[in-house]
């Protein structure tokens, strides 16, 4: 039986999630500003939470009806026998999202979606469940439209971007959904080398490092599914332990590469590495970006460079740009740099011409992939040379 699901992601990488669904065995794909919609089997489920890479959630459609008031969503909701998804014990937090709905208020339409849920639990089992907000064993979410809700159970608890692997961040990391996406579009693979000079707590090296090793990026948490009633514990297991065969081992030779200037975020970035289980893929060192030496003769450079908010930051910022463009033409001539940022005014300050400005979003921030193709030594030099 063909199921309908919605898997949200980080605004700007739902052409390459949907690609990655694809791949997965969904069918019907459609991507929408914000997302994906699919369809397939129960056990696509399972495959998409443990595999996406670039989805934040898997959210399994359970439900739809025309939604013009509080009356009628209360009915759409009620109308769902929650009983036959899960238990009654099940501890329960709604969430609810609106896109020119008429409805006045999303707190009072949450409130009517917890109490249709609940009192269909009392009138089917005399019961109902308690609830959570802080750690959910199970998570109704509802899309209000302009006419219609769409009412979803979320398959995956925490977000999938939390991989279960981070122990030590910088402040404000970069989600490692968000790094995949980057990944993605640069079109990075296995076997080219990479470069992260400013790695921070290294999301980008560890999320390309278990690309590199083929690790499912959900072989080391938990799922929202694994509390509903249609979960097959030995399934799951017969899953999850071929993805642990196709593991690869180590490569004699890295090619992914990170540094920073911060001696502490060294250390962090090791630590989220091993607690990846792929520290043996990447290398990590104390570097300063702007004196560095390029690792190979040409390959990718990746990096989210910081940018502030205050007016201190933005001051040094605006100094390290031009200094970080004369870095790349000086030490990395033949390599293709992409810089992820939320600072816009890097592209103009840094003395090199964009190939390509990929709007992305950071969560609420507007930002952008800038690509560079590095040439050795200035423009206007090669062309007077």
């Amino acid at each position: 039986m063909t199921e309908r699901y919605f898997a949200p992601c980080p605004r700007g990488l739902e052409s390459a999630l949907a690609a990655e669904l694809g791949a997965q065995g969904a069918t019907d794909v459609a991507a929408v500003d914000g997302g994906v919609g699919f369809g397939g089997d129960i056990a696509l489920a399972y495959r998409a939470n443990l595999e996406s890479r670039i989805a934040s959630r898997i959210l399994w459609r359970v439900g739809g009806a025309t939604c013009r008031d509080e009356h009628e969503l209360y009915a759409a909701v009620h109308g769902i026998d929650w009983t036959r998804h899960f238990r009654q014990d099940r501890t329960l937090r709604v969430d609810v999202a609106a896109t020119r709905s008429p409805l006045a208020s999303l707190e009072f339409a949450t409130l009517r979606v917890k109490d249709a849920v609940c009192d269909r639990f009392r009138a089917e089992r005399g019961v109902r469940p308690s609830i959570d907000k802080r750690a959910p064993d199970v998570r109704v979410h509802v899309h209000l439209a302009e006419r219609e809700a769409t009412i979803y159970l979320d398959t995956s608890g925490e977000p999938l971007f939390k991989r279960g692997w981070r122990r030590e961040t910088e402040e404000a990391p970069l989600r490692e959904n968000l790094a995949a996406g980057l990944l993605s579009i640069a079109q990075w693979a296995p076997g080219r080398v990479l470069l992260d000079p400013m790695c921070g707590s290294g999301t980008i090296a560890v999320e390309a490092a278990m690309i590199a090793a083929d690790r499912a990026p959900g072989l080391s948490r938990s799922f929202g599914f694994q509390k509903l009633l249609w979960y097959d514990g030995p399934a799951w297991q017969r899953l999850t332990q071929a993805a642990r065969d196709r593991v690869r081992p180590p490569p004699r030779a890295v090619s992914i590469f990170a540094s920073d200037l911060s001696p502490r975020a060294v250390a962090k970035a090791q630590a989220n590495l091993a607690a990846a289980q792929v520290a043996a893929f990447a290398g990590v060192e104390q570097a300063d970006v702007l004196t560095r030496k390029a690792p190979a003769a040409e390959g990718l450079l990746l990096s989210n460079p910081p940018y502030g908010v205050r007016l201190d930051d933005a001051r040094r910022l605006a100094e390290l740009y031009p200094r970080l463009g004369d870095a790349l033409k000086k030490g990395y001539g033949g390599w293709t740099a992409y810089l992820f940022t939320g600072d816009l005014r890097l592209a103009k300050l840094i003395g090199l011409k964009p190939e390509r400005r990929t709007p992305l979003w950071n969560g609420a921030l507007e930002c952008r992939l800038y690509s560079f193709r590095i040439v050795a030594g200035s423009m206007r030099e090669r062309a007077t040379s």
